[in-house]
């Protein structure tokens, strides 16, 4: 889990050490880099990732615990696990119909991008195996663990591109659009479809093939996400 949580975590600013801390924890579960049912990694290991001081990270945890997100469990086995039900996601309106369309045209660019670049990369056994991986796992998942394997699956390709700061914008603007997304029913058999085909290109070493395969699935999603506003 090491390089994911590279990618997904970096220094909070200071001034809103936990609310940042909050998003923070609250983007590791819901992008599937820690699993439901998981526990998550010590606090001494968040704490420094973060920046922050342990009592900021046991406040905003004791946050994430009241929204339902995560349960402390004592014992020789215990500390903080991920439910194995996520809640819904609370609904913020802090995305209007300008700010979709904003935040779509910024996930055409980067996971376009992110695409192109794994596929022209020589990817490693353990890069590969975690590609097919989580493909095999968005395409089995249930309808309501859906979202997160999806997610887990865009973040993993950016994540073969062996750049920290794409996966992190990767991941910063799939929060952006949960809400929006949550709002529309999944379409699984698209989406395997459409995953395939990415997998094809990135592993067959074919840039302009990923690109283009990734470009018709976000494009797609963005269709469903406009026409859902209306």
């Amino acid at each position: 889990m090491t390089g994911e949580l590279d990618a997904v975590f970096r220094p909070v600013r200071a001034g809103r050490a936990v609310e940042e801390t909050i998003e923070r924890l609250r983007q590791l579960v819901r992008l599937g880099v820690v699993a439901t049912g998981s526990r998550l990694p010590a606090e001494r290991e968040l704490a420094e990732r973060l920046a922050v001081s342990r009592v900021t990270l046991r406040e905003a945890l004791r946050a994430l615990a009241s929204e339902g997100y995560v349960e402390s469990r004592r014992g020789r086995y215990g500390g903080t696990f991920v439910v194995e039900r996520l809640p819904a996601p609370a609904r913020t309106g802090r995305l209007d119909a300008a700010g979709l369309d904003d935040v779509l045209r910024l996930r055409h660019v980067v996971e376009t991008g992110a695409a192109e670049l794994a596929a022209g990369r020589r990817l490693s056994s353990a890069d590969r195996r975690h590609l097919v991986t989580t493909c095999a796992e968005a395409a089995a998942a249930s309808p309501a663990d859906h979202r997160r394997r999806d997610a887990r699956l865009h973040l993993a390709i950016a994540e073969v591109t062996a750049s920290g700061s794409l996966t992190t914008v990767v991941a910063d603007v799939r929060m952006q659009l949960a809400e929006w997304l949550d709002g529309i029913p999944p379409d699984p058999e698209r989406s395997q479809a459409q995953h395939a085909a990415i997998l094809d290109a990135i592993l067959a070493g074919d840039p302009p093939a990923a690109r283009a395969a990734m470009a018709a699935h976000v494009e797609a999603t963005a269709a469903r996400l406009r026409a859902s506003r209306s």
